[in-house]
């Protein structure tokens, strides 16, 4: 992944109470097609992938999982308050498989995508589709935006140069949006990924110890996980109630769309 400098990373995601917030018709199962689970020293980490955003990418993670190269992998460059690095097979920043690397999907098609949205300009609406905070823009082109619990897929120097590295967002990082592909969101895990051993490379790094498709684990070890329906009643309330909280200064990375247990 192309090195960027540190600096101040704004965003804090707004706790809002679940007591009574929505009913059962108000959340969604996950899809377990599409998302992936990734089991690491530290726990349990599970990813919302949106195929929708890059299909490309989504289906070499998929590959790659279901080969097992990501098996072991170290997270090998951790920065405090911005990004946790792995998928490298050399376990360093660089190189990747030896299939071919992708070209970037850095925006994506709307329509008939359902988004919701949370702030709205003359030029630019940012809110989410699915799990994922994005933005759109007039000409109905969207892309994700880098919050906290953001997964993309990690490059050198060239946009056409993804190939296996993947990474995901301690906080926000604005920075990135446009510039790096996003392939899922973080819906259970973010504190892991934020406790994940700090250092490039970390004395002590924590890795990656299995990381599969959920339709691929057995029954009983797929997540029993389900979100909340960005488009439900429940979550536009969230949304409303946020901004009366913060008004003009709302974004999207203060927010966060619900996770839970199924029932």
């Amino acid at each position: 992944m192309r090195r960027f400098p540190q600096g101040p990373l704004g965003g804090l995601i707004l706790a809002l109470c679940l007591a009574g917030a929505a009913g059962a018709g108000d959340w969604t199962p996950l899809d377990a097609e599409k998302t992936l689970v990734i089991d690491t020293s530290r726990g349990r980490i599970v990813v919302a992938l949106q195929p929708e955003f890059a299909p490309r990418a989504v289906a070499r993670i998929k590959t790659l999982a279901h080969d097992g190269v990501y098996d072991g992998l170290l997270f090998h460059r951790v920065i405090d308050g911005f990004v946790d690095q792995t998928g490298n097979p050399n376990n360093h920043d660089g190189g990747g498989t030896a299939l071919p690397d992708l070209d970037p999907e850095f925006t994506f098609p709307t329509a008939g995508l359902k988004f919701v949205p949370v702030r709205q300009s003359a030029e630019v609406s940012e809110g989410f589709i699915g799990a994922s905070p994005v933005a759109l823009d007039q000409k109905g082109r969207g892309w994700g935006i880098y919050c906290a619990g953001t997964a993309g897929m990690g490059r050198q120097e060239g946009p056409h140069t993804a190939n296996s590295e993947i990474f995901f967002m301690r906080d926000p990082a604005r920075r990135l949006d446009h510039d790096y592909t996003v392939w899922g969101q973080v819906v259970q895990g973010l504190d892991l990924v934020r406790s994940m051993a700090v250092g490039e490379p970390p004395v002590h790094p924590d890795r990656m110890i299995r990381v599969r498709l959920a339709a691929e684990l057995d029954p009983g070890d797929q997540p029993a996980l389900e979100i909340m329906d960005p488009n439900s009643p429940a979550f536009r309330k969230r949304i409303a109630e946020a901004r009366r909280a913060q008004g003009a200064d709302l974004g999207v990375c203060d927010l966060a769309v619900p996770v839970r247990s199924r029932p």
